[in-house]
Formats: C-alpha cells, structure tokens, sequence
C-alpha cells in the first residue's frame, strides 16, 4: 500500500478514536449531571382531571411514583380506589402501590362531584377492569412509612382533599421534618368554584386543609387563579387524537366529557387543575409564586374553606406558602400532550 495511504488510513484511525472519546466522555457528563428521578406519593381522588395527573406522573422520567394514596372527594373513596388501580393498569404500573386512605373527612360531611366528571369519575369512559390489586396498608400509614424510608427525598403531590396528608401529620408529626416539599392542588386568592370563595379541594376537608397549611413544610400553593388559565381545549383535543394508544385514547375521551361540561357554562376548555400541580413539581418555572402566609376559613358561615392570604408588605419573615400567581399555560398544556401522546 503507498506510504500516502497509510498516512491517510491512519489519520481516519486517529479520528475515529477521538471521536469515540469526545462521546463517552460526554455521555459520562451527561450521566454524571442527570438529576434521579424525583420521589413522589400522589395523593388522589380520581376524578377526570386526576386520573390525567395520575398518566402524566406514570409517564414522566423525572418522577419516581412511590405511591398512590387515594382519598374521597370528586368521587368516594372505594370508587376513587378502583378508578385509580384501572389506571396503573392501563399504564402497566402495578408495581406502585396504590392504598386506600380515609373514607370521610375529619369533619365535613362528603360532597362528591359527579357532575363535573361522570358517574364512574371518569367521564364515564369504561376501563377494563383493573389488572392490579390495591395495598393492604391504611394510605396515611403508608405516607409515614414511606417519608421515614426515604428522608428528605419525599414530595407529597396531594391533588384532592387534604384529610390523608392530615392524617399522617397527626398520627406522626416527625414526617413535617423530613418531607421534602408538599405541592398540591388547592386554593386560591381570587375566588371559588365550590363557593363563591372556596376551592372544592379544601371546601372538601378545611380543618385537614388548616392542618396542612400550618405544619411548618415548604408548601407550594397551586389553586384556582393558575389553574383555571390552564385550559386544554378542542384544539388540544385534536391534536391529541392524532396518535393513538390505550392511555392516549382514555385521556381524549375523558378530556371530551370535561371540555363538553365546560362548554356548557361558556368555557372554551376543561381546566387541568390537577396536572398543573403534577407537573409543576418537576417543572417548577411554569408558575411564577409569591411567598404568602396562608391560613385557612374553618368557621365562617360564607366563607368556610377559604384560603386566606396575608399579602401585606412586611409579612415575609413569616412562615409562609409559595402562591402560584402566574402560568404559562399553553406551554403546561404541550408537556402534558407529549407525555401522554402515543402511550
């Protein structure tokens, strides 16, 4: 072989092997800067919009789902239960335990909500019947025994009523100290939808809610004046039926049945109130927050299960909630359709 050619030859050796350097030494960097995954216990009272939150953290690589606890409020607790084993079924997750929590609230009495997400919850969309079974242990206990396993590292993601996470702090307030961060859904500085001042999540259980509220965890608040601009609409719906897949379809037609109900009373979508709190805990530039003591309405007459904001100057010192006051909605509404596209 001429002497060029080899010079050639092994200039081309020479390339190759740093190039194959230069990747491994990047995907080391990679490796080495990837966060692992977020651990969270979702705590859920499916409900449409909740079963999207439960397909959206199944479905999402950031999140280690570490358990389901399921509480009464759109829907009770046994068909809350069952509703949401159907949905780890359809996702092929029946290694996350999904366990059942209280039955009522602390002192309320249940309101459920079949109106806004059908008889089954669902929007009476028909699952198959679940493939998984439920965990034997009381959801509370299960929130203690699973904070105390993996301190500091726990999210509480509750999107319905309060009364588990309450539960758990009473029977065992050392979690407070080593729950990372609690995000949930509720609330809301301007306005109600349950009442005219009161969110359905804390009108649900306000003395578990005050609990929650006032036990000295980073909280972030994600209510009704982010929430209700988060709107996924028949345009969203179009281009989720581009794709197909059991997840993909169940979420479409459950999406239907919430947008039509929408439309109803003049709202150009379904509000993904639940998602939004989902997705916030692994992409938390979505909202912009205010640090805001809250407390909670347990008494009044009008305004039982208000979310009470202190927003005066001054108070910053404080113990406070951080207030989700601003999205960018459309960019929630285009992860939560990736995630879920396909599936």
């Amino acid at each position: 072989m001429p002497v060029t050619a080899n010079r050639i030859l092994s200039r081309r050796r020479l390339v190759v092997r740093l190039a194959a350097s230069l990747v491994l030494l990047l995907l080391t960097a990679v490796a080495a800067s990837a966060e692992p995954p977020q651990r969270i216990i979702l705590d859920t009272d499916p409900g449409v919009d909740d079963a999207i939150a439960i397909l959206l953290a199944l479905n999402s690589p950031e999140l280690q789902v570490e358990a389901i606890t399921v509480v009464p409020g759109n829907v009770t607790l046994q068909r809350g239960l069952e509703n949401a084993l159907k949905l780890v079924s359809l996702a092929g997750r029946c290694g996350v335990p999904v366990a059942a929590g209280a039955e009522l609230p602390l002192v309320s009495k249940l309101e459920t909500a079949e109106f806004w997400h059908g008889q089954n919850g669902l929007g009476n969309v028909d699952l198959p019947a679940p493939t998984c079974r439920p965990d034997p242990r009381f959801g509370p206990d299960l929130i203690i025994e699973l904070v105390h396993r993996y301190p500091d590292e726990i999210v509480l993601v509750p999107v319905g009523p309060l009364t588990n996470i309450a539960l758990a702090v009473r029977k065992d307030p050392t979690i407070v100290a080593r729950v990372k961060q609690v995000v949930l859904m509720g609330g809301s500085l301007s306005g109600g939808n349950e009442t005219a001042v009161a969110e359905a999540n804390i009108y649900g259980d306000p003395e578990a809610a005050k609990i929650v509220f006032s036990a000295g965890w980073p909280v972030t608040m994600v209510g009704l004046d982010v929430t209700n601009r988060t709107l996924f609409t028949r345009a969203h719906l179009t281009m989720l039926r581009r794709t197909r897949g059991p997840q993909n379809d169940f979420a479409a037609a459950a999406l239907e049945f919430r947008i039509e109900r929408a439309e109803e009373y003049g709202i150009a979508g379904s509000a993904m109130h639940d998602p939004l709190a989902l997705a916030v805990v692994f992409d938390p530039t979505l909202v912009t927050t205010r640090c805001l003591p809250v407390d909670v309405e347990t008494r009044g007459e009008l305004t039982r299960g208000e979310t009470v904001a202190d927003r005066r100057e001054g108070r910053e010192s404080e113990p406070c909630a951080q207030v989700a006051l601003e999205v960018e909605a459309e960019r929630a509404i285009q992860l939560m359709l990736a995630r879920l596209r396909d599936k």
